[in-house]
């Protein structure tokens, strides 16, 4: 074996079981990516990969040198981060998975001010309809809105947050009132994709009784859109509302959902003092940020 280069190289191909998706990870075309796993097999006298039309899967020669990578990888970073040191602030890249109604509406202005502190630090926010997997590392660290019970996870409670149903006033005055839940079976819903939801605590509609969804998209984004166009009435995160003017709260009182984010990284990261110390920022961001556009929420509300 060569280099830690080579090592770094299998790692992605290993994660990502293509050597052009390991390629773009690593800002290199695939047929170099190629050799140089050919050449970390030659040196080893193993093949590392099986092809086939699913993409590179682990031999088991592969599976046991992971673990031997992975270590290889924690000590090159830990030896990065002593030789910077803790005062000069946060550099380099990290990557946030996370669901799009935190990654579209909470995140950005969270990151935004760690980026303004930290002027050398690069912040990826990946919104995904789905678990973010962090074993592949797509990400370096994960916002989720259940903990996940199995692998080499650590798991940390952020914080609760609010969901209320929500209408634009044009839809209000132009349609029947709703006084009460049962009048909502007499309205247009906007909601998730019903066999599409990837965490049930998103299955919002089922708690109303609601099962068709006229309108549903697997993106927050899109339903919160067709909310401001006054196609019909969803399920809103509180933080999103100051967003949103033409938006007010229906039955607030009778309709109200609380959730959790939880902050969600590799077991092996504990030990990087860097990653730690962008965890902390980012956790002291969200539940700074998110009490106060709660707070605005409330505060603009005009419920119905």
């Amino acid at each position: 074996m060569d280099n830690w280069d080579d090592l770094r190289i299998f790692l992605a191909v290993a994660r990502d079981e293509s050597l052009s998706a390991a390629g773009r990870r690593l800002r290199m075309d695939a047929a170099t990516v190629g050799r140089r796993v050919a050449r970390l097999e030659e040196s080893l006298g193993a093949p590392l990969f099986a092809k086939s039309p699913q993409g590179y899967a682990l031999t088991e020669a592969g599976s046991r040198l992971v673990r031997f990578a992975e270590e290889a990888e924690q000590a090159t970073s830990q030896a990065s981060e002593a030789l910077v040191g803790r005062a000069e602030g946060l550099s380099g890249q990290f990557r946030i998975g996370a669901p799009d109604g935190c990654a579209n509406f909470l995140l950005p202005q969270v990151c935004a001010r760690i980026v303004d502190r930290n002027p050398d630090l690069d912040v990826q926010i990946l919104a995904q309809p789905r678990v973010v997997n962090l074993s592949r590392r797509e990400a370096d660290m994960a916002i989720s809105v259940s903990p996940p019970s199995g692998g080499r996870l650590v798991v940390q409670k952020v914080t609760d947050y609010r969901l209320h149903l929500a209408a634009s006033d044009e839809y209000l005055a132009q349609n029947a009132p709703v006084t009460s839940p049962e009048d909502l079976k007499g309205h247009r819903v906007i909601g998730y994709i019903p066999d599409m939801i990837f965490d049930k605590e998103l299955d919002y509609l089922s708690d109303l009784g609601l099962e068709r969804v006229p309108l549903a998209s697997s993106s927050v984004a899109v339903q919160f859109h067709w909310l401001r166009l006054g196609a019909g009435l969803g399920i809103v995160h509180d933080f999103a509302m100051p967003t949103a003017p033409g938006l007010q709260f229906v039955l607030r009182d009778e309709i109200s959902l609380t959730r959790s984010f939880y902050l969600v990284r590799h077991a092996d990261d504990r030990r990087l003092e860097r990653q730690t110390r962008f965890a902390e920022a980012l956790v002291a961001g969200m539940r700074e940020e998110l009490t106060r556009l709660e707070t605005l929420a409330g505060q603009g509300d005009a419920t119905v």
